[in-house]
């Protein structure tokens, strides 16, 4: 099968950061580590440095004076793009539209000068890796948005690169077959075994295709760590709140001071190492509801949603709280709940 080169990579950015003209710093000192075939998510909102980043990785774009980029510790900042051995998926693909399937793949093996037969025996595993058989005579034209994708895709590892970059490879794709292809680029990510990074502002995208991430915000890395680490134990507000969804909850001085988080009339034990948060957070799943006639919250409103109920609690003395419950429950709007949140479930709200 083909892979990419022989030797896996790892990636070193070295207190990397970018100013453009007019002192506009798109990204801040970074510093940041990824392991020799390991797929990476850079993740974060629009104009946090994310894709500033990854062209910095590419070579498409210089650094600071002083910042660094090693290739398993063979510093490659002074080389373009096209010596630093790496691989790209675009947006929107960039396919040669009046090229089949079989020369878009082949088309870099073609200028490089390597032989036809070997030329065709890449491309024809390549072709079978990403399922593209019997349409290797089609034009870009001819194919579906995720058909696109796949040849991209086998087109950027074509050259077996040291890294494949991915530049929010399936943006345009519309929200169902983006989720059907997620789960197949990881498998394939993980069948070429290859050092990848990959942009995204899709947090479930990213969660189903990385190993890692990174959360990005205002040209700074906030955290890493892999999906179920990030989401259950955020060491910051924005990445809890940009990894799904939360309800802040407001803790007076007396809160403090006695250890508790009220919610609705009762009072949680809070964990000590949040002890001195003037707020906390929680999601909407670690939200237990109990009918109770005597229960100081009152569903305001019922939200069918498929696979959950989205339930919209009022209490006294945290406002409007979002409540996940399982599909089939009875739940109605007017009725008197008692809440319970066990201790482990409460996030830091802090910035810091």
């Amino acid at each position: 099968m083909i892979a990419a080169s022989a030797e896996r990579t790892r990636v070193e950015v070295l207190v990397c950061a970018k100013t453009y003209a007019g002192g506009v710093r798109a990204l801040q000192p970074t510093s940041l580590v990824v392991e020799p075939g390991e797929v990476l998510a850079l993740i974060g909102p629009s104009g946090c440095g994310k894709t500033t980043l990854l062209r910095l990785i590419a070579g498409l774009t210089d650094p600071d004076a002083g910042g660094r980029v090693r290739f398993n510790g063979e510093d490659v900042t002074a080389r373009p793009i096209e010596t630093r051995g790496v691989g790209m998926v675009f947006q929107h693909y960039a396919l040669f539209p009046q090229m089949s399937v079989e020369a878009n793949i082949g088309y870099g093996l073609r200028i490089r000068g390597v032989a036809e037969a070997e030329r065709r025996r890449r491309v024809g595993e390549l072709v079978d890796l990403v399922r593209l058989n019997g349409l290797e005579a089609r034009r870009p034209a001819e194919l579906s948005g995720g058909q696109k994708q796949r040849v991209a895709l086998a087109r950027a590892v074509a050259l077996q690169p040291r890294v494949l970059l991915l530049d929010e490879p399936l943006t345009a794709l519309d929200a169902k077959l983006k989720v059907a292809l997620r789960g197949e680029l990881a498998e394939l990510l993980r069948r070429l075994h290859i050092t990848a990074i990959h942009v995204t502002h899709d947090q479930q995208e990213a969660m189903a295709i990385a190993d890692r991430l990174a959360v990005m915000r205002a040209g700074a890395i906030v955290q890493t760590g892999d999906a179920e680490s990030l989401y259950r134990d955020p060491k910051h507000a924005f990445v809890a709140e940009f990894l799904g969804r939360v309800n802040r909850l407001a803790r007076a001085d007396t809160d403090r001071r006695d250890g508790v988080v009220r919610i609705a009339g009762e009072a949680f034990a809070c964990p000590p190492a949040l002890g001195a948060e003037k707020s906390l957070l929680v999601r909407p799943e670690d939200i237990v509801l109990a009918a109770s006639p005597d229960g100081a919250a009152r569903i305001a409103r019922r939200v069918f949603l498929g696979e959950r109920l989205q339930l919209q609690v009022e209490t006294q003395d945290q406002g409007m709280l979002v409540v996940d419950a399982a599909r089939d429950a009875l739940w109605q709007a007017g009725d008197l709940v008692r809440v319970r949140v066990e201790p482990q479930h409460f996030l830091p709200a802090s910035e810091n």
